[in-house]
C-alpha cells in the first residue's frame, strides 16, 4: 500500500507493519482527523484471526507526533479491555503503549502483535465459559494443540456457535519446495464450528467442518480437491483429526513430487518445440514456446494444473503477427480436445502435443487470416 500523505513517522510505522508482520494484515482505508486538508493519520487495519478477519481502527494524532495511537476495536468487542488491569504489580501492566516511541518504526507492530495475542486469550476465554458440555469437552481437547485460535459468535442477529481454526501437519512446507517465493509461512487449517446448545442433547449432530489454506498454497497443492472423511456419530476432534492429517501428509507429499514430473514434461518438450521463452521454473505450472510452422510463427502457451498428469494440459496458441481491432494477439480458445494419456511417459505426451500442434497450427493459421482480413 502507498505510505503517501502520512507523516513519516507514521509512514514509516505503516510501512513497517505491513512489510513485516507474520500475518498478512492489510490497510482497508485511511482518513484524516482533520475537517480541512490536513495530514492523514488515521486507518483501518484488517487482522487475520480464526480463519477470518477483524476490523481494528487506529487512531494517531498528527497534531501530536509524540502520543502513542488509540485503537478502536469492533462493535461485538465491548468486553474486550486488553490492557485493563487491576493488580497493584506494575510490572504486570506494562504493555507496548507503556514506553511508546514514535521515531522507532516497530512500535506499531508490536503493539499490534500485542493486541492480537490478548485477543485471542480473550476469545479463549469466552469459549471456556461456554454452558455447553459438548463444547467444553471439545475445548479441554484442543486447547494444548499448538496454533489453535478460538471464537466466540454471540451478536444479537446471528446464533451463537463458536470457531475453531486448528492448524494441520507439523510440517514445513515451504522448506520442501525448492526456489520457494512465499514469504508467509504457508499452512493448511481446518474450520470447525459448532453451534451452542445450552440444553442437554442425546446425539449431537457433526459440526461444520471446511478446510482452508493460505493463498499462495495453491500455486502447490489446492485443498479443493482434498474430500475431507466422514464425521461418525459420537466422534470428537480429538479422534477425527489424526486420520484427516495423515490423509492430508500424503497428498502434500504427492503434491510436491508431481512438481518435478511437471518439470520433466516441459523439458521433455524442448527438443521438439525448442527451448521455451518462459517457465514457471518454481512450481511448473506454465510454460511458453516460439514455435514456426513454415512462414507462421506463433507462441504455444502451455498450462499445467496441480492435478497434472492425471488431468491434461491446455494449450493455447497466439499469433505474433495477427492483432484483433483492440490491438491484442490473435489467441485461440483453450485446447484440451487431443490425444492424451497419464499413464505415458513424458517423452510420449510431448510427441502427441507436438503431433496435435502440427495439425492446430493449419487451423490457427486460417483462423488468424480471416480474422484480419474482417477488420
Amino acid at each position: 500500500m502507498s505510505s503517501e500523505g502520512f507523516p513519516s513517522f507514521i509512514s514509516a510505522q505503516l510501512h513497517y507493519l505491513v512489510n513485516h508482520s507474520p500475518q498478512t494484515i492489510k490497510v482497508e482505508q485511511v482518513w484524516s482527523g482533520c475537517k480541512y486538508l490536513g495530514s492523514l493519520d488515521r486507518f483501518t487495519l484488517l487482522i487475520p484471526y480464526c480463519l477470518d478477519t477483524i476490523k481494528w481502527d487506529v487512531i494517531y494524532n498528527a497534531d501530536f507526533p509524540l502520543a502513542a495511537p488509540d485503537v478502536i476495536f469492533g462493535p461485538e468487542d465491548e468486553e474486550f479491555h486488553p490492557f485493563h488491569d487491576n493488580s497493584a504489580d506494575v510490572t504486570a501492566t506494562k504493555n507496548s503503549l507503556s514506553d511508546w516511541n514514535n521515531k522507532d518504526p516497530t512500535r506499531l507492530l508490536a503493539l499490534i502483535q500485542e493486541l492480537r495475542d490478548r485477543y485471542m486469550t480473550y476469545q479463549r476465554k469466552r469459549v471456556g465459559e461456554v454452558d455447553d458440555d459438548r463444547l467444553k469437552f471439545e475445548y479441554s481437547t484442543m486447547l494444548s494443540r499448538e496454533g489453535i485460535e478460538m471464537h466466540m459468535n454471540s451478536g444479537v442477529e446471528k446464533p451463537e456457535e463458536v470457531k475453531f481454526a486448528v492448524p494441520l501437519l507439523d510440517m514445513n512446507i515451504n522448506k520442501m519446495v525448492v526456489g520457494c517465493p512465499w514469504r508467509h509461512q504457508q499452512r493448511i487449517y481446518l474450520q470447525v464450528i459448532y453451534p451452542v446448545n445450552r440444553k442437554y442433547v442425546s446425539a449431537p449432530s457433526a459440526p461444520c467442518l471446511k478446510l482452508m489454506s493460505t493463498a499462495e498454497l495453491k500455486s502447490l497443492f489446492s485443498i479443493d480437491d482434498v474430500k475431507l472423511p466422514p464425521w461418525l456419530d459420537g466422534m470428537c476432534m480429538a479422534e477425527y483429526l489424526p486420520h484427516l492429517e495423515e490423509s492430508l501428509e500424503r497428498q502434500v507429499l504427492e503434491a510436491v513430487s508431481l512438481t518435478d514430473v511437471r518439470r520433466r514434461f516441459i523439458e521433455a518438450l524442448a527438443p521438439l518445440l525448442g527451448r521455451p521463452v518462459e517457465t514457471d521454473s518454481v512450481f511448473y505450472r506454465k510454460a511458453m514456446f516460439f514455435v514456426a510452422s513454415g512462414n507462421f510463427s506463433f507462441l504455444v502457451l502451455i498450462f499445467l494444473s496441480t492435478q497434472f498428469p492425471k488431468q491434461q494440459p491446455a494449450l493455447m496458441l497466439q499469433s505474433s503477427l495477427y492483432f484483433n481491432p483492440q490491438s491484442m494477439p490473435i489467441k485461440s480458445p483453450l485446447l484440451t480436445e487431443y490425444p492424451w494419456s497419464p499413464r505415458w511417459e513424458s517423452s510420449q505426451m510431448a510427441e502427441r502435443i507436438f503431433e496435435f500442434l502440427v495439425d492446430e497450427s493449419l487451423n490457427f493459421k486460417k483462423y488468424c487470416s480471416e480474422g484480419h482480413l474482417q477488420q
